[in-house]
């Protein structure tokens, strides 16, 4: 078991994030008095949230998702991870294509107001 300090450093994250995902009950600690305690399931939990935000996921979604887990096992779960992860991967790759068009267009902006200013010197 974890405690509260030790999960925000664990995670890199603000108390207020930790604290919020408990508020909307994705993470449900153990209260020992006024500490609150992650278990290895918990720990687990959270990080399933974590990748799943990094990947685009709205909590909406990781909640339902995670609760598949809960309600039906966890292959049950993974079945509907395999569907999930081809439409997240087709909207990373459409970023990653936005964001490489942004790049370039910067690269080519950047590069001729460098041109203006060494003109005007």
């Amino acid at each position: 078991m974890i405690n509260f300090t030790e999960m925000v450093r664990k995670f890199d994250i603000t108390p207020r994030t930790l604290r919020y995902y408990e508020y909307l009950e994705l993470l449900k600690p153990t209260l020992e008095g006024r500490d609150r305690l992650y278990d290895r399931k918990q720990v687990a939990r959270f990080k399933l949230i974590l990748r799943g935000r990094r990947f685009g996921m709205k909590l909406e979604e990781i909640r339902a998702w995670l609760e598949l887990y809960d309600s039906k096992g966890s292959k049950e779960q993974l079945r509907e991870w395999a569907k999930i992860s081809k439409g997240l991967e087709k909207t990373l790759r459409a970023e990653i294509a936005e964001r490489r068009k942004a790049l370039a267009e910067l690269r080519e902006t950047s590069k001729l107001a460098n041109e203006l200013v060494a003109n005007n010197n």
